[in-house]
């Protein structure tokens, strides 16, 4: 991929709509992509459309949301603007058509992401749709589609609490489980129901009190519970990661990301929602040494989810070129 993969960026298009997005958010991985891919001059992208593997359709969401949302429940002027991006990207180019846009790939973290997308209905069926809110029940096909991991940065940068260090691996873990986050979504209702400051041992908050420091419980607790929202995808899940606090994933449709080349399974704990009333005995029939076992892994995955600047090999800008690398390999042009 390194030596051959090229990526061609439409040009079309204004700032902040197009060519820009949040770096300093829950939805930071929209701009940081939009900016090395753009800003950076990065080996991967190419002037020359016709020496293109894919074409990237370099708008944000998270910025038409801010910017066009008109308390519309359907969306339409976000789909509008998308809807009429295509069609001036393929008046103006030949490669739109040539496959129906199977080729091409659109890049998004916000909650709306999929929704933004049935603007189209070759962006939503046959595109590359690149998304945090990767729900399987609401179209995210995992055989073109990609999941982007939700990377918060609020500062630009993740919490110094939360950077790798010797203090970090060598921080007590008294807690076996911990939870903090609002009531929404099918599944956190059923987690506070069962465990909400029910057990010491699992300190489980509706919201955590002011007095008390959320990355100071992950960094104390062997296993972090990672249940959906409204939406499939949570930061917590990276935040987890970056904590070396083992991730417990209690969702529905999710699909987790980088599952091409990453086993979720050596670094995590896959809960099925009905096993939540079991959290605690699940998790205390894990044994020491597969704890150690999966904390290690933990350990040497987390370079996949971070964020560096400039890019490094194998972090997630690369994973997630690798991700749509492999999904172009999957098509046939004629």
């Amino acid at each position: 991929m390194e030596k051959r993969f090229k990526v061609y960026v439409y040009e079309e298009g204004e700032p902040p709509l197009v060519h820009d997005g949040p770096c300093k958010s829950v939805y930071a991985v929209e701009g940081r992509f939009i900016t090395e891919m753009e800003k950076r001059r990065t080996k991967f992208r190419t002037y020359d459309p016709n020496q293109a593997y894919v074409y990237f359709l370099p708008f944000s969401v998270t910025w038409l949301v801010r910017y066009l949302y008109e308390g519309n429940s359907d969306a339409k002027p976000l789909k509008t603007f998308v809807s009429d991006y295509i069609r001036l990207v393929s008046t103006n180019h030949p490669f739109w058509n040539r496959t129906n846009g199977a080729d091409h790939f659109m890049l998004t973290c916000h909650d709306w992401g999929p929704l933004t997308s049935q603007a189209n209905r070759d962006l939503f069926n046959t595109s590359i749709r690149v998304m945090c809110n990767a729900n399987s029940s609401e179209g995210f096909n995992p055989t073109k589609d990609v999941t982007l991991p939700e990377i918060k940065l609020y500062g630009g940068e993740v919490d110094h609490k939360l950077r790798l260090s010797k203090t970090l691996s060598a921080s007590p873990r008294p807690y076996l489980g911990f939870f903090a986050g609002g009531v929404h979504g099918p599944v956190r209702p059923i987690l506070l129901k069962h465990w909400k400051q029910r057990d010491l041992d699992m300190p489980v908050y509706e919201y955590l009190p002011k007095h008390l420091n959320y990355y100071d419980f992950m960094r104390s607790s062997k296993f972090c519970f990672c249940p959906s929202g409204y939406e499939v995808a949570s930061p917590r899940v990276i935040e987890a990661i970056y904590s070396e606090c083992i991730p417990v994933i209690l969702s529905v449709n999710f699909v987790l990301p980088f599952t091409d080349v990453l086993r979720w399974e050596t670094f995590s704990v896959l809960v099925d929602v009905s096993e939540i009333p079991r959290l605690k005995e699940i998790l205390m029939s894990i044994s020491n040494e597969k704890y150690e076992w999966l904390k290690s892994n933990l350990r040497y995955v987390r370079r996949h989810f971070e964020l560096n600047d400039p890019p490094q090999r194998f972090d997630a800008f690369h994973l997630t070129l690798h991700s749509i690398w492999l999904r172009r390999l999957n098509l046939k042009l004629t």
